[in-house]
C-alpha cells in the first residue's frame, strides 16, 4: 500500500513505493511531485546510491560541475559519495520518481519528520526545520552530508546529534513522526 505524505508549507508531496523494511532493505523508491522553486542545497550520499527517473516536468540537476535538465522519461544515477542537487527552476510542477539502492529506512524518516514539523508549524517558509537539534537529526538519519560550503557545519551537526540522542529528542522526533499511531 503506497503512502503519500504532503508539506503543507512547501506544497511538495511525496509517494512511498517501495520502503526499505517491505524490501528487506533492498529498495526505497519515492515518487516526488516537486513545487516550482523547490530543491534541495549541495549533498551527498555516503550509504546508497540514488536515480532519478523524470515523469512531469523538468528536473534540474547539479552534478560533476554541471547543470542537467531532465525531462519526462530521462534519467540519471548519483552513486553513492558523489556530490548533486536537484532543483525545480521551472514554473511548472515536476513529478519525478527517486529509487534508493540499498533501501534506507533513516532516509523514509528524515522526510516523514521534515513533513510533520511543517504540518506542525515547526520550519520555516522553505520547509526547514527551526530547530538546529532537528535540523542536525534529519541530515544525519537521511545519509544527506552537505557538500561544498555547506560541508564547515558537519563537526557542529556532530556536537548537536549527540546532544540529540542523550537528550532523547532524536527519539521523540522519530516516535512522533515515523511511528505508525
Amino acid at each position: 500500500m503506497n503512502e503519500t505524505i504532503i508539506n503543507p508549507v512547501i506544497r511538495d508531496q511525496v509517494t512511498f513505493m517501495q520502503t526499505a523494511s517491505a524490501t528487506n532493505g533492498r529498495i526505497t523508491t519515492l515518487q516526488v511531485t516537486l513545487m516550482p522553486g523547490g530543491g534541495t542545497p549541495l549533498h551527498y550520499h555516503k550509504n546508497f546510491s540514488e536515480t532519478f527517473v523524470v515523469t512531469e516536468g523538468v528536473l534540474t540537476i547539479g552534478f560533476k560541475g554541471k547543470t542537467i535538465l531532465l525531462a519526462a522519461g530521462d534519467k540519471l544515477t548519483v552513486e553513492a559519495g558523489k556530490a548533486h542537487r536537484f532543483s525545480n527552476t521551472s514554473s511548472q510542477t515536476v513529478v519525478f520518481t527517486t529509487v534508493i539502492v540499498p533501501g534506507s529506512e533513516g532516509f523514509e524518516y528524515a522526510l516523514r519528520i521534515l513533513y510533520g514539523l511543517a504540518a506542525d508549524g515547526k520550519t520555516n517558509l522553505k520547509g526547514m526545520p527551526n530547530n538546529l537539534l532537528a535540523l542536525a537529526v534529519v541530515s544525519k538519519v537521511s545519509d544527506m552530508r552537505p557538500a561544498g560550503a555547506g560541508a564547515l557545519m558537519t563537526p557542529f551537526f556532530g556536537l548537536l546529534n549527540f546532544i540529540a540522542s542523550v537528550s532523547g529528542f532524536h527519539k521523540k522526533l522519530v516516535n512522533r513522526y515515523c511511528k505508525k499511531q
